[in-house]
């Protein structure tokens, strides 16, 4: 005897990786705005990775950035973007401890940094076909198939965590953020353009 309790599909898809790397000579690694070279540069973000790999607190905020890019991809095109991080935050876990999604090797000169998410993206059904902004989202993308989809939205975020933690390693990350809270007191008290310089 069986009593069916109940059906439905899981938001866990470990066999739907999706995986999204930069690589270039570490000496193209030059930094305009920052007096550090590219060995250093290089160097340091190796090490942010390496602690988000190993401290669940960094790894949050470090995960985080990765879904800065690609919840916006998901909520553009009518996928839900809260099914897409549970299943990616229990692949985090995948190991017993909450870790990177990303790694870098740093290998005969060469920087390769990677993220494996797994994602399950959609461009048929749901919100995907009927939200005219989610149809235009995707026409903008240039009507990619789900498989493209999730490419672009892994590639997404992987330029936005790379963004991030080039910030945290040179000029740190309080400089960009504080800058805009700055705007967002001064916009919200109605300061001048003299005002505000």
């Amino acid at each position: 005897d069986c009593e069916i309790i109940m059906s439905i599909l899981s938001n866990y898809t470990p066999d739907c990786l999706v995986r999204a790397w930069v690589e270039c000579r570490i000496d193209d690694l030059k930094l305009n705005e920052v007096e550090m070279g590219p060995e250093k540069f290089a160097w340091k973000f190796q090490k942010a990775v390496e602690i988000a790999m190993v401290d669940e607190f960094r790894a949050a905020t470090h995960n985080k950035g990765i879904f800065n890019g690609i919840d916006a991809i998901a909520l553009a095109t009518g996928n839900d973007f809260r099914a897409i991080e549970a299943g990616a935050h229990t692949y985090a876990c995948r190991t017993g401890k909450y870790r990177s999604l990303t790694e870098l090797t740093l290998d005969n000169g060469i920087f390769h940094y990677e993220l494996k998410v797994p994602l399950a993206l959609g461009t048929v059904g749901g919100l995907t076909s009927l939200h005219p902004m989610a149809r235009f989202s995707l026409e903008m993308l240039g009507n990619p198939n789900a498989r493209e989809l999730m490419m672009i939205a892994a590639a997404a975020g992987l330029a936005n965590n790379f963004g991030a933690v080039k910030s945290l390693v040179t000029k740190g990350i309080q400089v960009g953020h504080m800058k805009m809270h700055l705007f967002n007191i001064l916009n919200f008290y109605a300061a001048t353009q003299e005002e505000k310089q």
